[in-house]
């Protein structure tokens, strides 16, 4: 039951952008189309969830049987780094007008902030390897739902008849808060079932 509550939670109830506030940066640069915000969608997926794999092992037979806990985030941003240098090197021969279309964005998920929070809450949370793994998985799921169905927003938005002053950025900002709004309406539909 645990691996159930960690994955509602990663994908619903803490999204990553509508309760935590983490990874905006990509969220906002990547979703104009829905391609490109799937495609960067499928990088964090692999990234956040080997992340979580590799900073657990790193963290437990390194860094704390060595005294080394300061080091965490330095050491999982580098984690991070090696990841997005693979991912990148992938997206480049596999697809070079998704890496084209991704742009500066595809590098900075290196400092995505959501990658790392959930490297650094799978510790916080004193999740065990394989918990860890689910949480970070769930969690990046929970952000490509978000971005994904937020880049189909915005390309209807592009087409919608919106007052001038509203096109743009501040519709985007709207839409972001109603989307936010009804993922809050999960905590309480799962509250008595889960927790």
């Amino acid at each position: 039951m645990n691996y159930l509550a960690i994955i509602i939670s990663g994908v619903l109830i803490n999204n990553y952008i509508f309760s935590r506030f983490l990874g905006l940066c990509p969220f906002w640069g990547v979703s104009k189309q829905v391609e490109t915000a799937t495609g960067m969608s499928l990088a964090v997926v692999f990234v956040m969830t080997m992340a979580s794999a590799v900073t657990w092992v790193l963290n437990r037979y390194l860094l704390e049987p060595f005294g080394l806990d300061y080091m965490q985030t330095i050491a999982f941003i580098l984690v991070i780094a090696t990841l997005v240098q693979f991912v990148e090197m992938v997206i480049l021969k596999v697809s070079p007008v998704l890496y084209q279309a991704l742009g500066i964005y595809l590098p900075l998920i290196t400092t995505n902030c959501a990658v790392l929070g959930v490297a650094l809450l799978n510790i916080t949370e004193n999740y065990n390897f394989l918990e860890s793994i689910v949480n970070g998985a769930a969690s990046a799921i929970g952000w490509s739902l978000a971005i994904v169905l937020f880049a189909g927003i915005r390309e209807r938005l592009a087409f919608a008849p919106i007052a001038p002053s509203m096109r743009g950025f501040p519709i985007a900002l709207v839409a972001t808060g109603l989307m936010s709004i009804a993922f809050f309406g999960f905590q309480g539909l799962f509250r008595g079932i889960l927790f």
